[in-house]
């Protein structure tokens, strides 16, 4: 079951990744560049999804997307790593 879930969690990124992809080599290279942080938007929604999966990937890629304005910030901002949480064995 666990196996199923897996899959079809990498199926949904693969779905997600597609738009990102066409609009990657498609559509930006015919637009003059003028992205405001590094990694660009679309690199960042590709590192995003792979590092966390579609759901928090495709999240931070949103807010990431929805701080890319004028008025927004700039500069390096890369994927926060995936957070691995470390469980404690308690002692009896």
């Amino acid at each position: 079951m666990q196996k199923i879930f897996q899959y079809l969690l990498k199926v949904l990124g693969w779905l997600l990744l597609l738009p990102v992809y066409f609009y990657k080599y498609a559509i930006s290279p015919l637009t003059p560049a003028s992205c405001r942080h590094v990694p660009t938007c679309s690199e960042y929604a590709v590192q995003a999804i792979k590092i966390h999966g579609p759901f928090k990937g495709f999240w931070l890629a949103t807010r990431r997307i929805a701080k890319c304005n004028p008025w927004g910030t700039h500069g390096y901002d890369p994927v926060p790593p995936k957070n691995k949480i470390k469980v404690k064995k308690m002692k009896v």
